[in-house]
């Protein structure tokens, strides 16, 4: 799938991605997004990693028209996602290994299947800013149904891009106290505040680079 079609069909995504994360990185530098007030979450320079919904998972069928549960071939799973991350520097660098999990129909003979997956870099959740493709490699042993791989992605960003002016930090994290006039506004509520927000904000989402008809399968099964 070209990468302008893929983008179009990653943005689609995107907007489930949140519920998606299964891991982040936490290092200094982070901030406290609380207005003093309420739930305190905090904010790190790393991007958040995460495999977006419809993209961990993968059917073949054989033959490979055929849309039957008895066709189905081998169904392959990306799992345990395990991240680091290096923010010391000027351009921080995010790496994520993760394994694949796989059943195949048949108990035969020895097998490998290559599965084509992706990395890409979000920006305020729904820009793709960088994509790199790669694949893994499946084996099953002879005589056994289930077979593992495993394959890594990762990521730069700039220092600066992932970093929140002072003028927003400081709104965000300035201890408000009962009486003031904008002690019972919530900083995160403000347009400009948000807008910033989204653009400090990356995300390395890994998953399957799907054909338009294997994404359409996960979407509607």
């Amino acid at each position: 799938m070209s990468l302008i079609r893929r983008k179009a069909a990653m943005t689609a995504l995107i907007g489930a991605a949140g519920a998606s994360l299964v891991a982040g990185c936490a290092r200094d530098n982070e901030i406290d997004l609380s207005s003093g007030v309420g739930i305190t979450a905090s904010r790190s320079l790393c991007p958040a990693v995460g495999v977006p919904t419809h993209t961990g998972d993968v059917t073949l069928f054989d033959p490979a028209t055929s849309r039957d549960a008895a066709a189905i071939d081998v169904v392959a799973t990306i799992t345990n996602v395990r991240t680091t991350c290096n923010d010391a520097a000027e351009r921080i660098y995010v790496s994520s290994a993760f394994d694949v999990v796989a059943t195949r129909r048949d108990a035969g003979p020895e097998r490998e299947v290559i599965l084509p997956y992706y990395s890409a870099v979000v920006q305020g959740g729904t820009a793709v800013v960088a994509k790199d493709e790669n694949q893994v490699v499946i084996r099953f042993p002879a005589g056994s149904t289930r077979g593992t791989g495993s394959g890594v992605g990762g990521a730069y960003v700039d220092r600066a891009a992932a970093t929140l002016p002072d003028d927003i930090r400081e709104r965000i994290t300035r201890r408000r106290r009962a009486g003031e006039q904008d002690a019972a506004i919530d900083p995160l509520s403000e347009p400009d505040v948000r807008a910033a927000l989204a653009r400090a904000s990356f995300e390395l989402l890994i998953g399957f680079q799907l054909t338009q008809d294997q994404l359409r399968y996960n979407v509607t099964r």
